[in-house]
């Protein structure tokens, strides 16, 4: 069996809400909503955080060492060195990447792109939103450590380096890349379930106040069963304009 390691990428400076993941929902950092939630995958050996080496983000290093998970310093803006640093630390044979602003992720979602990865020996890469289908914020990518190496001894666009799985993807004809979907009767893209901006955490704050004591255990499906026919919950965040990134062609997380 592969050794499997999610990465969770994490640090306090963000343009629009500054440390977001340390933002209180129903009690918990958002971060910690996180990390419960990841410590649930399957086939998964290890859980690190991947924070940067500037003085601000030793606070999320002590939160990530409290709750009993290693945590890995490297560049603010070269996240891919940064994750090739975290792969090295774990000896990873297959990352996972997810980033700290999703406190609902989905422990069957992400665990169903680590299979179909790990079932495919050809593949270097799989995410869920190659093609969006679910809620922003369930957003997860695997790709094995050498095409993670690769990327890290390839890659020269600042853009690339930042995104950490950008050289991948823009490269089908270079990495194979898998799509994982699931059998969904609706479109469920247009619901923002990730933490970005002040609208957004007014949304998941009231989320995770009526989501209660079993917050960390619901299914996606139970939390939309909760949130998605409620309009005047889904108006709190309905007017944010995701933040451009380095591709419209491919995922960006959180």
């Amino acid at each position: 069996m592969k050794r499997v390691v999610v990465v969770v990428q994490a640090r306090l400076k963000s343009s629009r809400l500054p440390a977001k993941v340390l933002l209180d929902l129903g009690g918990v950092t958002a971060l910690e909503r996180c990390l419960r939630r990841v410590r649930r995958f399957r086939h998964v050996s290890d859980v690190v955080i991947a924070t940067s080496d500037t003085a601000g983000d030793e606070i999320i290093e002590r939160v990530g060492q409290r709750l009993g998970f290693g945590v890995v310093r490297g560049s603010e803006t070269d996240v891919l060195s940064r994750f090739a640093l975290a792969a090295e630390a774990t000896k990873a044979e297959v990352v996972v990447r997810v980033t700290s602003d999703c406190p609902l992720i989905d422990v069957e979602v992400s665990s169903t792109v680590i299979e179909r990865f790990l079932g495919d020996s050809s593949a270097d890469y799989a995410s869920n939103v190659m093609e969006r289908k679910l809620p922003r914020g369930l957003d997860t990518e695997v790709l094995s450590r050498e095409a993670l190496e690769r990327a890290h001894r390839d890659a020269s666009d600042p853009a690339e380096r930042e995104h950490v799985t950008a050289h991948i993807y823009r490269r089908p004809s270079s990495f194979r890349c898998l799509s994982v979907t699931l059998p969904l009767v609706e479109d469920l893209s247009h619901h923002r379930w990730t933490l970005d901006t002040v609208d957004d955490y007014r949304f998941l704050h009231a989320v995770f106040d009526r989501l209660g004591a079993r917050a960390d255990e619901l299914s996606f499906q139970q939390v939309l069963d909760v949130v998605g026919h409620d309009s005047a919950l889904l108006s709190l965040n309905a007017g944010v304009v995701q933040k451009p990134t380095e591709s419209t062609e491919g995922p960006h997380l959180g």
